[in-house]
C-alpha cells in the first residue's frame, strides 16, 4: 500500500474526525465569546450597554450549551469521562501524525482508473 491520501484506508473515519474537530472548534471559539463578554461586561460604563451584553452573554452560553450536547451526543466530546476523552484526544493525535506523514504529492497517483495523474 501506498501510503498517500488516495488510499481508500486513510480516509476511513476521517468525515466523521473532520466534524468532530470543526465542533471542537466552534466548541472553543464559544468558549472564547463567553470569556471575552464576561470581561467586557465588567468594564461597561453605562446600565444599556450593560443589558446588551449580558444579553449577549446568555446566548454565547446557551450557544455553548447547545454546541457540547451535540458532541456529548455525537460523542466527540467527554466532559465528565476523562478516560473516555483521553482515549478519544489520542485517536485524534494518532490520526493527525499519521496525516503529517502523508506523501501530499505523491509521483504516482494511479489507482486503477481513478482519475490518475499522467506520468512524467
Amino acid at each position: 500500500m501506498i501510503n498517500d491520501y488516495l488510499e481508500i484506508e486513510n480516509a476511513e473515519g476521517m468525515p466523521t474526525l473532520a466534524d468532530g474537530t470543526v465542533a471542537m472548534e466552534f466548541l472553543l471559539s464559544a468558549k472564547n465569546g463567553i470569556k471575552n463578554y464576561a470581561v467586557a461586561l465588567t468594564e461597561a460604563a453605562t446600565p444599556l450597554v450593560r443589558q446588551t451584553l449580558t444579553l449577549q452573554l446568555r446566548d454565547a452560553l446557551s450557544l455553548h450549551d447547545e454546541i457540547s450536547s451535540l458532541m456529548m451526543q455525537k460523542g466527540w466530546l467527554y466532559p465528565h469521562d476523562l478516560d473516555e476523552q483521553a482515549k478519544l484526544d489520542m485517536k485524534s493525535s494518532q490520526m493527525a501524525l499519521m496525516i503529517a506523514g502523508f506523501e501530499l504529492f505523491p509521483g504516482n497517483t494511479d489507482r486503477l482508473g481513478t482519475f490518475a495523474t499522467p506520468y512524467k
